[in-house]
């Protein structure tokens, strides 16, 4: 472990001119991109991985030859939507997305599939009988499964006890000669009463979504009141057109109508005052639950102020992410994006984004929707359900899926229906509610400034800003002196400043702002150890081996999350690669010639000090690929993968 603070590149004065984006590197190991590809080829046993997704050379036949050594290519500009004369859309419109990447299930990386209840050494015969679609022969599926990675069972050492058997990849360290599960009495009774991850979806709760058998009775008292209100909107807007209608009447006998209303007016009233006043019906004594309702002063209070908080982010944001950056300091992390739709359905896909481990102890969901009757009934169903700090909205997502249909940052331009969606989920939750924006939708006209007062008064807890707005995404800075602006505004609730923060320096920078506190995304991603750096105010200069380690501790916490078997694995191994995707923009310091790295900068072609540190620099997936070999054996003879993000955001 190396430390190195700023002035050390005094000693190395730039001697060449670096191009406008691109990081500057200290002249002795700057590359071309041939001699780079060339040095990983030769210390890589062989020619070059091409197991990726064959789309890359897709290009043409004289493209074909550099398509195996190309990175993604640098951003390009986004176009207008162009229509052709039959109408349609033509699909030119560059995104940071690869939205017709491949998506191959890791199941379909294991042909002959053991049924569980023979893996799990169940007692009792399968439920199916003979038309389970799994294996059921012990030695027809051990002929047919992948060699084992490893010698050393993480799940077995760690729980003294492997729950997936035989299927599992590390088998050897816990088979016995008849194939039986090997058990560590030891452990197991050690890690008895231990609850590693919280907040799983229970089979009853899912039985009683999908039969649409929940019920949502705080919800639905505060839905009836949102009805009420716009009952009364509208029969003002038709009394106001009825008086221009009627302007031809007798003074007596408006006079006399207006009476009338005022009488049925006052009986709806007196009639509502008592259906209010009526004794509530219950069975056994009342408590002070049944009848009182918390005041926000009385809610489970989060002390958010001068914490480091982790983006919730979506697909890398997963739980064996947020436990390494848990390890390195972060103090708030939050769930990836969930569709409360989706939670509403009982999908168990949706779900999984909910769970917690232990070690995250304040922990929040975020959730998306752009209706207030679904987001309060999620919000009331996560109440009763799961264990969290805080429940985040998420009124800053840019991406079409989302924003055309009113959520994201569409919640922003729809004020009347955010309102009632705050004020609907403060309604119904026990916990603090927080709220992630953007500057605004369109680029040059700001709207978050608008918006912070009314949230104040909605009852939100925490506001996060992201100094961009949507048509900007990353195509230039954070404007943190708007986020200052607004954390003014908001004040006293905190407001955490979010972009382009990437080292200490950028840190200490943005907490000489008015901000409570920062949120990191991107640069968690590429650097996860910016949580240390930031904590102990220095540059950490960490070696190729330690980075290595951390991958390794990686795939260790998603062998345990996802499973140990073939699926599993590879399922771990995708998420390692879209990780890798961004981790590879990382230089490291001993490198640069002006520290810190900006995280706008393009890395240029650099030799590291040794193999590993130059395979990391690359940003050629096959080179994942073998990084992904090093730690979870080879990938199947089917194996393909595009990463979601191209590397384009850069300027």
């Amino acid at each position: 472990m190396m430390e190195t603070t700023a002035e050390s590149s005094e000693n190395h004065p730039v001697v060449q001119e670096t191009e406008k984006g691109t990081a500057a590197i200290k002249t002795q190991y700057l590359t071309t991109k041939e001699q780079f590809h060339a040095y990983l080829d030769s210390s890589g046993q062989g020619q070059r991985d091409d197991r990726v997704h064959k789309d890359e050379a897709k290009d043409g036949a004289s493209g074909a030859e550099e398509s195996c050594v190309d990175e993604p290519e640098k951003k390009k500009m986004k176009l207008d939507d162009v229509h052709t004369e039959d109408g349609k859309q033509d699909k030119k419109k560059m995104r940071g997305q690869n939205k017709s990447r491949p998506h191959m299930k890791p199941q379909s990386y294991d042909n002959k599939r053991l049924c569980p209840s023979i893996s799990q050494e169940r007692e009792n015969k399968c439920f199916y009988g003979d038309k389970c679609k799994f294996v059921h022969d012990l030695s027809e599926y051990m002929a047919s499964k992948p060699a084992d990675v490893g010698e050393e069972c993480y799940i077995f050492n760690t729980f003294g006890k492997c729950p997936y058997g035989v299927t599992c990849r590390f088998s050897k360290a816990h088979i016995g000669p008849d194939f039986k599960n090997l058990v560590n009495e030891e452990l197991v009774k050690k890690n008895a009463e231990r609850i590693a991850v919280k907040n799983s979806l229970d089979k009853d709760l899912q039985k009683r979504l999908r039969k649409r058998q929940v019920t949502f009775k705080a919800s639905e008292e505060y839905l009836k009141t949102i009805g009420k209100a716009q009952n009364k909107a509208d029969n003002g807007k038709n009394a106001v057109a009825t008086k221009q209608i009627t302007d031809g009447c007798a003074a007596e006998e408006q006079s006399e109508c207006c009476l009338k209303d005022d009488v049925v007016g006052d009986i709806q009233e007196t009639k509502d005052c008592k259906s209010q006043q009526a004794p509530v019906k219950t069975i056994g004594p009342l408590t002070d639950v049944d009848l009182i309702k918390l005041r926000p002063c009385e809610k489970k209070q989060v002390d958010f102020r001068d914490k480091l908080y982790l983006a919730p982010l979506t697909t890398c944001g997963n739980l064996p992410f947020r436990r390494i950056c848990k390890r390195f300091g972060a103090d708030i992390t939050c769930g990836e994006m969930a569709m409360c739709t989706n939670l509403l359905q009982g999908q168990s896909s949706e779900w999984a984004l909910l769970k917690r481990h232990e070690s995250e102890d304040i922990f929040g969901v975020q959730l998306e929707g752009c209706f207030p009757d679904s987001m309060t009934r999620c919000a009331e169903l996560l109440n009763r359900n799961i264990e969290v700090d805080f429940v985040d909205i998420n009124s800053g997502c840019p991406i079409d899926l989302v924003y055309k249909k009113g959520g994201g940052c569409g919640l922003m331009t729809r004020t009347n229906k955010f309102e009632q969606i705050v004020r609907g989920m403060n309604t119904v939750l026990d916990v603090p509610l927080t709220v992630k924006i953007r500057t605004g939708v369109q680029e040059k006209a700001n709207i978050a400034h608008k918006l912070i007062p009314e949230m104040k008064k909605w009852g939100v807890s925490l506001i996060t800003l992201h100094g961009r707005s949507r048509e900007q995404r990353y195509t230039k800075l954070a404007d943190w002196d708007y986020i200052d602006t607004c954390s003014k505004l908001a004040s006293p609730i905190p407001l955490f400043g979010n972009g382009d923060i990437l080292s200490y320096e950028d840190a200490m920078k943005a907490r000489e702002t008015g901000v409570s506190g920062v949120m990191l995304a991107r640069g968690a991603l590429i650097k996860p150890w910016i949580f240390t750096e930031i904590k102990e105010q220095r540059h950490w200069d960490i070696s190729s081996s330690e980075r290595l380690d951390i991958l390794k501790d990686f795939t260790h916490f998603g062998l345990e999350h996802w499973g140990s078997d073939t699926q599993g694995l590879e399922k771990t191994r995708t998420f390692l690669l879209e990780w890798l995707s961004f981790m590879c923009r990382y230089i490291p310091v001993g490198l640069l010639e002006r520290v810190p790295q900006k995280i706008n900068e393009r890395p240029p072609y650099y030799m590291g000090r040794d193999y590993l540190e130059s395979l990391m620099a690359s940003q050629h997936v096959g080179d994942w690929v073998k990084i992904s070999e090093m730690l979870l054996g080879p990938v199947p003879q089917n194996f393909s993968f595009l990463p979601k993000h191209k590397a384009n955001a850069y300027k």
